[in-house]
């Protein structure tokens, strides 16, 4: 392309970390910002130096000048503005999950299909150090043949302000960081699954979606595969420091998260052999432009430590925004597609089902792509 992609944002609060790494990245411009309170849209504005304003997202989808939509608004808006971005022409990229229901699901990827344009879902779990130094051993047979692999998403929501969607929410509907990771190791899709919920939370919180679980662990049969998946999420009323853990088991290394946050990982070499390692740095895995943003939190030189804006999320925001603009400008899939994404949202959503049915297995709606 000659000129650069014109991207729009909408959600400035987790969205605005992209920001800086749009404004780098040499293939795009940040054209507009989208905010419902006006104040701290401009304040984000000044900070940014973005001229033009929204303070409604429909007025983004009327402007011939913008190439793409990049939505990181609250979950029950996703559905809604990735289909109509898609009809409106634009490329999409979308914060998770891709939506609370399976005929969402399936109406973007039909929309997707539609418009020939990309979609990505923005999955941090699968672009993070510890993701992406677990497929180099995948890759590379290191690792040799997986046996089992174990995710888990777990935070205690009650003890903040969260806004009030989020009040009950079902632990699985936003499941996908402890599920696509394990999907994308194993190269494959979820299948069938079976899950049972445990424990409870209060009556107030459970009467707003009917999710009466404080916990939710789902057991997934993968396509073509032999192994199966255990993935873990709670959100209320449960004790524990917040963790999206990955644990890969194989027949010649196995790796386990950390189990206290800035313990470092183990990783087992056979025997009595295991040792803590730190997943190295990805920022060589980028254009220079945006590789900083990849590196730890922390920058550390003779004079100061200093705060990198958008190393988020395990360094992951810089790969999420590269192979969303890599693949408009190579016209290809995103890497997290909208079929994609369907099936690691929709794990999520029929393993609330199953939960709800006491542990019945659900199949995973399957649909050409």
């Amino acid at each position: 392309m000659n000129s650069k992609i014109k991207v729009a944002i909408i959600g400035l609060g987790f969205g605005m970390e992209f920001i800086p790494i749009y404004q780098a990245h040499l293939n795009t411009e940040v054209y507009a910002v989208c905010r419902r309170n006006e104040e701290e849209l401009n304040k984000v504005g000044k900070k940014f130096g973005i001229k033009k304003l929204f303070t409604n997202w429909r007025d983004l989808l009327d402007i011939e000048e913008i190439d793409a939509i990049h939505v990181v608004s609250p979950i029950m808006d996703h559905a809604e503005m990735a289909i109509e971005s898609l009809k409106a022409g634009k490329h999409c990229a979308c914060t998770v999950p891709m939506a609370t229901s399976i005929e969402e699901c399936k109406a973007i990827v039909r929309e997707k299909n539609n418009s020939g344009k990309v979609y990505m879902m923005m999955e941090t779990a699968v672009y993070t150090r510890e993701f992406l130094y677990l497929k180099n051993l995948v890759e590379s047979g290191k690792l040799g043949r997986i046996q089992f692999l174990r995710g888990s998403h777990m935070q205690n929501m009650g003890l903040e302000g969260w806004p009030e969607y989020w009040l009950g929410f079902p632990p699985m509907w936003y499941g996908t960081h402890a599920i696509s990771p394990l999907l994308a190791l194993a190269g494959t899709e979820a299948e069938s699954v079976v899950c049972h919920g445990s424990g409870s939370i209060s009556d107030k919180l459970a009467e707003k979606y009917g999710s009466p679980f404080a916990v939710e662990t789902a057991t997934y049969k993968l396509r073509d595969s032999n192994i199966i998946a255990e993935a873990t999420r709670s959100l209320y009323e449960t004790v524990r420091q917040y963790r999206e853990s990955l644990d890969v088991y194989g027949d010649k290394l196995s790796f386990e998260w950390e189990q206290i946050q800035g313990e470092n990982p183990v990783l087992f070499e056979g025997g009595e052999n295991a040792r803590r390692i730190v997943a190295p740095d990805t920022d060589d895995r980028l254009p220079k432009e945006i590789a900083k943003f990849a590196l730890r939190e922390s920058i550390i030189d003779d004079k100061h430590v200093s705060f990198i804006q958008g190393a988020g999320h395990g360094g992951s925001h810089s790969h999420l925004v590269n192979e969303f603009i890599q693949a408009i400008l190579e016209e290809r899939k995103s890497y997290a597609d909208a079929s994609v994404a369907a099936n690691w949202t929709m794990a999520g959503i029929c393993a609330h089902e199953s939960a709800l049915k006491n542990g019945e297995r659900v199949f995973i709606p399957d649909f050409d792509k």
